[in-house]
């Protein structure tokens, strides 16, 4: 067995021993067979590196010196770095298909003739955090505490040793370690817990001999002292259970627990020195005879700790032994207290330390609050379970329903009111009448729309048609019916799903007028007026109805009354495991644990009875309350009205259902209108557009027609100078004007040049409008309906059509206008 490393009564670690490893070989093989030669080539850099890194913190020899360490230090955490990259990419375990030839054989830090060998990467990843905590307890311990900067050095280098042992224990490379295979007991779980106690307690350690250097407060001191003694009393318990009670030297176990006890008497000698200051004389004796016995217990257990710290553990009990003769002789003399007793005392009430709870402690504690748990938890599931029981019996009897219906406080399930109240908020049937209404105006809007798009092609197409009758084979210009075709077919495809929707409306009102009787129900406010209520009987044999229903109503308040005592007795339960603190009692070590849990467990026994006699008197009450429910049904004939209220009910539902569907449907067409009033805007900006663009070549064309007649004219007049000038063109036609245009109608539809000359509205004709989907009006663009030869020409000066300022859809565009789609006649083109 190898004893402690030891100095100023300190511990350190012995790092673990490993043997040399060749990393690089069996790492270059499984990348070249695993991906590619060139793979293992690129690699080749790293791979030195990683087999550079592990002689740095694995393979080198150790020297004692504070910059040797600190090198390690570091060697250490970055080899602990590379490790994590090389796990992420090499399967190096003994569970799967591993590096090939691989293995790292590591021997035990407190029992070096014990060692395990494993293909484990995570055995290499706990050995390197092990050395880490290792090398870093050494820094500590080679620090020079007598100065500030050495006690700094220890106590952070202390603090950092248990933050490696914690991370090997936290993040499960142990237990991963241990996992892969047979390990040595210092790379457990429970040897990492152990050491982070160990480091925690010397760090702590380092800081009360800072704080007493620095002549703080005795009562400061005595709670530092404390803290000390609770990690080293945690690192000794952690000790004497197994697998660690077998597996270290006698002289770690006796150097701990006399550094507990030396701290815990630390505490209160320290606390009495705070007691003597405050005159509490008997206190201060009392703690001084408790710490005394501590350290004389501790001391008969402790064998083969290093002298040092004996000397300081007989130092601190001659101290204290001092002090209390002083305070026992002047109690005797001065102050005349009644000393308490330390075996009798009980420290249950005591403050002192609170804060400071060891392990064994907060085990006990969550012990026996899973026990008070467990009471809570069954009581609470007895109490909802009569709770549920109360309200499906009740459910079924029709009560208190029933009782209030003869009262007339009557009511209707919750979803079924919901549903009306969303009925009656967007207007009821009722305010079915304005969206028909609504629906005729934005037919009317409609068709008033198309009627002015067909009447514009029309007339374009008559001025075409007098020009080329009067200019004959020199009006060259396409024929309007050849440009226009797309659009008109369009134009025709919007009239008929018009008139399909027209005849929806017609159906729709239809159903509106029909259904009316229906869900004119819906419009009584509030809607529970429109239920049957239970009557009295017209005629009585004993005039016993008043007595029946008084009977029943008192039951009723007396289950109630049952239900406010269950939520009362359910608050309770939590308001009493809310205060329940037995922490002071466990700490202050009185009896034993199982013996203080029956005790206190105990005091939850009444309520529990209370619980047990609640839910006993409910179900009598219930059994009452059903056989005064059956003389009620029978007396005031319950199951009439229920098969009135059921019949109600279902009016109701049927009238939301009705209701729906015909709102559904005016959406639909509203939602059809509105689509189709914007398609047709857009071809009517189109046709205006395209008129624009027809006049413009109409002007060109004449002048044109007009210079070559001139020229011709003049032709003539050089080859014949006796003959009389004569034209195939009469006199009042060498200067056509166009036909003169409506102002105010070209401004209905004229807009300058510019708008998209595709149109892009389509819909499959055999879709009606109201029965299928609406047509959608924003449909892929077709081919261009005219101008192919030139497109562009149409495509100046784009500018969107908006409709006249104050326009109202609701009210006829142009009142006693009577179009070509109302008479079936088509316009004649125009004579010249």
């Amino acid at each position: 067995h190898r004893a402690p490393m030891a100095a100023n009564v300190m511990l350190a670690i012995h790092e673990k021993k490993a043997t040399v490893v060749d990393l690089y070989r069996p790492l270059r093989q499984y990348i070249a067979s695993a991906y590619s030669e060139r793979d293992a080539a690129t690699a080749d850099d790293d791979l030195c590196a990683v087999r550079d890194l592990r002689a740095a913190a694995v393979e080198s020899p150790s020297l004692p010196d504070s910059s040797s360490l600190e090198q390690r230090c570091a060697a250490l955490l970055a080899y602990a770095r590379a490790l994590a990259l090389v796990e992420a990419r090499f399967p190096i375990s003994p569970d799967r298909a591993h590096v090939h030839s691989l293995s790292f054989t590591w021997h035990d830090a407190f029992k070096t003739n014990k060692k395990v060998s494993l293909p484990s990467v995570h055995l290499e990843k706990a050995a390197v955090l092990f050395n880490l905590g290792a090398v870093y307890s050494q820094i500590a311990l080679a620090a020079d505490r007598t100065t500030d900067v050495g006690i700094r050095t220890a106590c952070g280098a202390f603090q950092s040793a248990a933050g490696a042992f914690a991370w090997l224990r936290e993040s499960g490379v142990a237990a991963k370690a241990v996992a892969a295979g047979a390990t040595t007991v210092d790379l457990t779980p429970d040897c990492a817990a152990m050491l982070e106690k160990l480091m925690l307690a010397q760090a702590q350690e380092c800081f009360l001999e800072k704080v007493i250097a620095g002549g703080k407060p005795p009562a400061l001191c005595s709670k530092v002292a404390r803290q000390v003694g609770v990690f080293y009393e945690e690192a000794y318990a952690a000790l004497c259970a197994p697998p660690l009670s077998q597996h270290f030297d006698r002289t770690w176990v006796s150097h701990v627990q006399l550094k507990a006890a030396q701290f815990y008497a630390d505490a209160c000698y320290r606390f009495s020195l705070d007691l003597h200051q405050q005159e509490e004389i008997a206190q201060e004796i009392a703690r001084l005879k408790i710490g005394m016995n501590a350290l004389a217990d501790a001391k008969k257990a402790a064998k083969g700790v290093a002298a040092p710290l004996l000397d300081s553990v007989n130092k601190l009990e001659s101290n204290m032994k001092t002090n209390l003769e002083r305070a026992m002789k002047e109690n005797n003399s001065v102050y005349l207290m009644r000393v308490p007793e330390a075996e009798v005392l009980d420290a249950s009430n005591e403050r002192l330390f609170s804060s400071l709870v060891p392990d064994g402690s907060m085990k006990a504690l969550s012990k026996y609050t899973e026990m008070v748990d467990d009471i809570i938890r069954t009581q609470a599931e007895k109490l909802q379970q009569s709770s549920e029981i109360t309200r499906v019996r009740l459910k079924e009897m029709d009560l208190p329903d029933s009782i209030l219906s003869l009262e007339g406080n009557v009511s209707i399930p919750a979803d079924l009111k919901e549903d009306v109240e969303a009925v009656q908020i967007s207007g009821g049937p009722a305010g079915l009448e304005a969206e028909l209404q609504q629906l005729r105006d934005l037919n009317r809007v409609n068709q008033e729309l198309l009627v002015q798009t067909e009447e514009m092609l029309q007339k374009e197409a008559s001025e075409d048609a007098q020009f080329r009758t009067q200019f004959g084979s020199r009006w060259t210009r396409p024929q309007s019916s050849t440009l226009t075709k797309n659009i008109q077919d369009r134009l025709n495809l919007f009239v008929g799903n018009l008139k399909k929707a027209a005849a929806s409306d017609a159906l729709i009102e239809r159903d509106v007028k029909e259904s009316y009787p229906l869900m004119s129900i819906l419009d009584r406010r509030p809607i529970e007026s429109a239920l049957p209520s239970i009557s009295r009987p017209i005629m009585s044999l004993d005039g016993n109805e008043d007595a029946i229903v008084g009977a029943l109503k008192q039951s009723l308040r007396q289950l109630e009354s049952l239900g406010a005592q269950r939520a009362g007795l359910e608050d309770h339960l939590k308001e009493m495991k809310r205060k329940d603190d037995i922490l002071p009692k466990l700490m202050a070590g009185v009896g034993a644990h199982d013996d203080l849990f029956r005790k206190e467990i105990a005091k939850y026994d009444p309520i529990c009875a209370e619980i047990a006699d609640n839910i006993v008197a409910q179900e009598q009450l219930l059994l009452q309350i059903q056989e005064q429910n059956a003389q009620f049904a029978a007396v005031f004939n319950l199951d009439d009205y229920k098969v009135a209220r059921e019949r109600c009910y279902k009016q109701i539902a049927a009238a939301v259902a009705k209701y729906q569907a015909i709102k559904k449907n005016m959406n639909d067409g509203l939602n059809f209108y509105v689509s189709l009033q914007d398609a047709t805007g857009k071809i009517q900006q189109q046709c205006g557009d395209f008129i624009m663009t027809r006049n413009i070549q109409c002007r060109e064309m004449i002048e044109d027609v007009q210079r070559k007649l001139a020229g011709f004219n003049l032709s003539s007049s050089s080859h014949n100078t006796n003959t009389p000038r004569s034209s195939s063109v009469p006199p009042d036609q060498h200067s056509p004007s166009p036909p003169p245009h409506d102002a105010h109608a070209q401004s209905s539809y004229g807009a300058p040049p510019g708008g998209d000359p595709r149109p892009v509205y389509s819909q499959p004709e055999s879709r009606p409008p109201y029965s299928q989907p609406y047509p959608n009006y924003g449909g892929p663009p077709q081919q261009p309906p005219y101008g192919a030869a030139h497109p562009g020409q149409y495509q100046q000066h784009p500018q969107q059509h908006q409709p006249p300022p104050g326009h109202d859809y609701g009210q006829p565009a142009y009142p006693r206008w009577r179009g070509p789609y109302y008479s079936g006649q088509q316009p004649q083109p125009q004579q010249p």
